[in-house]
């Protein structure tokens, strides 16, 4: 049983919220009992896991706990980098929320598989809460680390307008999303093959969450997947 603040698991942890011993380190953190079971449906070891009362004192969980109400259970779990981008793939270029990360990872997970890109000025995709967001796909969904040339064509940008409705005859191997406000720059979206909007009714929101908006997407190329359509060929 851990009962001091000094612990070095518990120092470890405290330290995995700032990104730069996450990356330094190749280890980052899930809290609750659901993470903590998508892991191991995952097949997916940790490096350790806390359970409150049973490894530490409530208390001192809590206290390294980025969740308000304090945990009962934190896994370390060392990162996963997928070596090759799978199509189809989804590729966030400056997307800074983690949040919206997370829930994008989720979709694709969901929806396609593939790999998930994070792209340059992209929020950290184990961050906790991006991991959070995931709802434990980040344990199985893969994800890497590339610029948009790493990424398959033929490739389709999501834009605000001037595009297609989602599906048609475009196939599509790399979805492209850009940052919340700004979306993709100009460069990278001429650079596509191909660009969707998608159609928002009048007198509704001017736009919508980018992760709602992959969440859309993707589903249109889940569709034609299950329907053997050209968006997977």
């Amino acid at each position: 049983m851990i009962t001091s603040k000094d612990n070095e698991k518990l120092k470890l942890i405290r330290k995995l919220a700032e990104r730069k011993h996450r990356d330094r380190e190749r280890l980052f953190v899930a809290e609750g009992e659901d993470l903590i079971e998508a892991a191991a449906a995952a097949g997916v070891e940790p490096e350790f896991v806390l359970r409150s009362g049973e490894d530490v004192e409530p208390a001192l969980l809590d206290a390294v706990s980025g969740l308000g109400s304090g945990t009962r259970v934190i896994g370390v779990y060392r990162q996963r980098w997928a070596d090759a981008v799978e199509a189809p793939a989804v590729y966030l270029h400056a997307v800074g929320d983690p949040a919206n990360v997370g829930a994008v990872i989720r979709s694709a997970h969901a929806l396609v598989g593939g790999t998930v890109v994070a792209g340059p000025e992209t929020a950290d995709p184990f961050s906790p809460k991006a991991v959070r967001a995931s709802m434990g796909s980040i344990f199985d969904q893969p994800v890497a680390r590339a610029g948009f040339a790493g990424t398959p064509a033929p490739r389709v940008a999501l834009v605000a307008h001037g595009g297609e409705a989602p599906g048609g005859s475009a196939p599509v191997a790399t979805l492209c999303l850009g940052a919340e406000r700004a979306g993709l720059p100009a460069e990278i979206a001429e650079a596509c093959e191909h660009r969707w909007t998608i159609p928002l009714r009048s007198g509704g929101a001017e736009s919508l969450n980018v992760a709602a908006a992959a969440a859309i997407a993707l589903g249109r190329i889940s569709s034609a997947a299950l329907e053997g359509g050209p968006e997977t060929q």
